[in-house]
Order: C-alpha cells, then structure tokens, then sequence
C-alpha cells in the first residue's frame, strides 16, 4: 500500500521532496555544526586568553626577587581580571597559593583535577564548567605547567551567567539561516515543479517512443518557455534525428576511436625515435655522453632519495625500527651536496665554505644524513639572498659531533624563529610556493637529527644571518 501511494506521487514532487529533505538536513547540520564551531572558538579563546596570563605571570617571577604570598597578591590585583582566581600548585598537587584564600594548610592535594592532570601531560590544561572543592562556585579553569620550575600556574574565572552567555553562540544568524531555508524552499518547489512538468511530458515521450507511436501529438508540443522546456523539447528532436543517423554515429565512433589511437601513437614514436638517435649516434663525443649520463643518473639517484625520504619522514613517527642504520661518511656527503649544488650557488653569486674534516664517520641511515645537509643548503640557497657565503663547521665532543651550518643574509625575525621546524609552516608563505617549497625541509631536518640522537637549535647571528646548530650521535 505505502509503496503504491509512493509511485502515486508525481515525479516532480518525489524529487521535491527528496531534495528539500537533503536540503533541510543539511541546513540542520549546518545550524548545529556553525553553533559547536562557534562555542568552541570561544572557549579556545578565552582558554588562550588565561594561558597568556599565566604566561605572563611566570615571566614576572623570573624576575621578581621575593616572592610571597603578599607580591603575588599585589600582582593578580594589578594585573587579574575581574573575578580572576590564581592558584599556584607543585608538581605533587600541593597548593602553595591561592588569591581567593589566604590559608592553604587545609586545602586538599589538587594532583586530581583535570587542568593538573593536562597540564603535566601536555603542558598546559582546561576545564570549561567545574565545581571547585576549595571555594564555592563553579569556575572555568586554565592551568601551565612551567618544567623549569616544576609548578603549575592555574588561573581561573567565575562560571556565573555573564560568562555562560559571553561563551554561547550568537543566536542572529540562526534566524538569518531560517529565512534564507524559507526562501530558498520556495524557489526550489517554482523550480521543481516546472522540472515536474517537463518529466510528466518527457515520460509520455518515453512511452511513445518504446511503442513506436507518433510523437507528433500537441501534449508533445508546447513546453515550458524555459531552459528545462527547451531541454525537454530538444530532447525529443534529437530521438527523432537519432533514428535516422545511428549507422552514421557508428561510422564516426570508428574514426574517432582510429585517431584516437593514431594521436597516442605519434608521440610514443616520436620519443622512442628520439632516444634511439642519442643511443646509436656515432658523432657524440664519449666524455660528453659519459658526463652527461653520470649527471642524469646521479641526478635519478637523488629523485629517488627524495621519495624514500617522504615515505622514511612518516615512518619516523610510526616505525622508526624499520630505518636501517650503517656507517655514514658525513664529510663525503656535504662534499656530495657542495658539487651536486654548484650551479644553484654560481647563479646566485654564493660561496659554499666547507671547514669540515675528511672521514667522520657516525652510525646513522644515508638517505636521512643527506636530507638534513641538502635541506639547509636548498634553504639557504632560496632565502640568504645573492652573494652570500654559506659555512659549514664540524667540533668532535664526547660522544657526537656537532655541526653549525650558517649563513651571512637576511637571517629570519626573531618570532618565526620557535617555528622554524614546525610541519608545513613558512615564514613567507607567498615567496615559499613561488619558489617550489613544500614547508616540509625544515621538519625533515629536525626529524631525522632526532632520530641520530641529536638535538638542533636555530638562531640568528649578531653579524647577520641565520644560523642552525646541532649534533649526531656518533653511535646508537
């Protein structure tokens, strides 16, 4: 019965309905996703905003001589917002201040909270709406934990109803989004219902045609002066010149399918004729066709190391068991990359200074050696600037050797300079894709030096440049 009242239903108002149902799903999804998305900004930014307090707090206690309970309740005073609750708690969860209290040696241990917990874990934490055991009232907690001095700054605001509205989603664009949903309801069933009547008659066509009736009826002849009209009409006209060309349209689907086949096959010569005349032409000098070989192949070598180091870049992270380790000359690598680089560094008018011994030998994998030397030295090359001179340094400690590896240009600001080696970032994103860079070298580096059992630091020169330190284990 219900599927016999479906097919009742013309086609028209089934794709209506079908369509309006998709629609107001997706608007409903919209309205929700656009309500948590917003909420959550909120929530991130006011948790931003009492992270930078608490930053800010720790760096005045780097530089505060005495600090007791009455300097720290002079400096949430002066610079806490309203209502703002500070607490300070060691790493053991012992609470050692707290601006709402002036006693703490009945305050519970607070090693359980939630924002402790993150904040040890991952170095800082939240708790959006939490009843607070020590005072009364609910508050929206932020916590940092500061390693170097092994305790956790936690700031707090009230959770009443003016920060509970100032967190919720602004209301007006839901009222925006129903009117928009209503308008656009209505212009879909004008549409639809036109597209309905051009169906009704282009099933009646269908009908037609499957009994070889006439198709030159009046109910096939006047159509909706619109493009769905027009579509509908042209539709019949082409059935009808269909009949009488299809051998004519098999013809021609032969000869495209023949040239087809004949435009793939001139190129495919033309190459394979190409290469034939550079393997078997007597004239071409032997040392030219050597260099030029041993070039093309080092160069294949490289493509390939530049692959394996992608594939090598994520099994750092998943399965670093798998990387095979060996004796690496790291001083015929970078003799490798100052000659591989020669003609990027002449037509940059750059000097490559190379004060690194012969034969220093470390334990490590080739492929990810050679990234991290390449990917400075492709670095430097793209962002020193013309006439620069780059230098590479190598000192022998205990149980590593650590390399400087810098430049004399522009250097980098001093803010990008913590996120050099982030994934994907870029100083200057514009000049970076101009120039082919993936954001990924940097990474690269600092990755595969991680995995040698080294650390890297970079950091700009007094005399000008940019300047990257740091350090190979010489053994696992």
């Amino acid at each position: 019965m219900i599927s016999r009242c479906i097919r009742n239903i013309s086609v028209g108002n089934r794709i209506y309905f079908s369509v309006l149902s998709v629609f107001l799903l997706f608007a409903i999804a919209f309205i929700v996703f656009q309500q948590v998305r917003e909420n959550q900004y909120k929530i991130e930014t006011l948790d931003m905003r009492l992270q930078d307090y608490n930053e800010r707090m720790n760096e005045w206690m780097n530089y505060t001589d005495s600090i007791n309970e009455h300097t720290l309740n002079i400096y949430v005073r002066s610079h806490g917002f309203t209502g703002l609750r500070v607490t300070l708690i060691e790493k053991n969860g012992k609470v050692v201040y707290d601006s709402n209290l002036s006693s703490y040696t009945n305050v519970i241990n607070h090693s359980d909270r939630p924002e402790v917990i993150d904040a040890l874990r991952r170095g800082h934490g939240s708790t959006i709406d939490r009843s607070s055991k020590t005072v009364e009232g609910n508050f929206f907690y932020s916590a940092t934990y500061f390693k170097d001095k092994g305790i956790i700054i936690r700031s707090a605001l009230p959770y009443d109803d003016n920060l509970s509205k100032s967190l919720q989603a602004d209301q007006h664009y839901i009222w925006f989004a129903i009117t928009a949903m209503v308008l656009l309801t209505l212009i879909l069933y004008h549409f639809i219902s036109r597209l309905g009547a051009n169906i009704t008659k282009l099933k009646i066509f269908a009908s037609r045609a499957d009994n070889n009736e006439s198709l030159d009826t009046e109910d096939l002849a006047d159509f909706p002066d619109d493009e769905l009209g027009e579509i509908a009409e042209r539709i019949i006209k082409i059935y009808k010149r269909l009949q009488s060309t299809r051998e004519e349209q098999n013809i021609l689907k032969r000869q495209l399918t023949q040239n087809i086949a004949h435009e793939l096959k001139t190129p495919v010569a033309s190459i394979q004729g190409y290469l034939e005349t550079i393997l078997s032409n007597p004239d071409m000098d032997v040392k030219v066709k050597q260099q030029f070989m041993e070039r093309s192949y080092a160069q294949s070598r490289r493509l390939t190391s530049l692959l394996h180091d992608i594939s090598t870049l994520n099994r750092m992270d998943d399965a670093q068991e798998l990387i095979d380790f060996s004796e690496v000359n790291v001083s015929n690598i970078i003799a490798d990359i100052e000659r591989d680089t020669s003609m990027q560094l002449s037509e940059k008018g750059m000097t490559f200074v190379n004060n690194v011994k012969p034969d220093i030998i470390i334990e490590g994998n080739y492929s990810l050696v050679y990234s991290i030397f390449r990917n400075l030295t492709d670095n430097a090359i793209a962002y020193a600037g013309e006439h620069t001179t780059i230098t590479v340094n190598a000192e022998e400690k205990d149980d590593c050797w650590a390399f400087s590896f810098s430049d004399n240009g522009v250097g980098v600001p001093v803010e990008h300079l913590p996120r050099l080696f982030e994934r994907f970032y870029r100083v200057d994103k514009g000049r970076s894709r101009k120039m082919g860079g993936t954001g990924l070298g940097l990474a690269i580096v600092k990755n595969a030096i991680l995995m040698h059992g080294g650390t890297v630091r970079a950091h700009n020169l007094l005399s000008g440049g940019l300047c990257f330190e740091f350090s190979l284990r010489k053994h696992r």
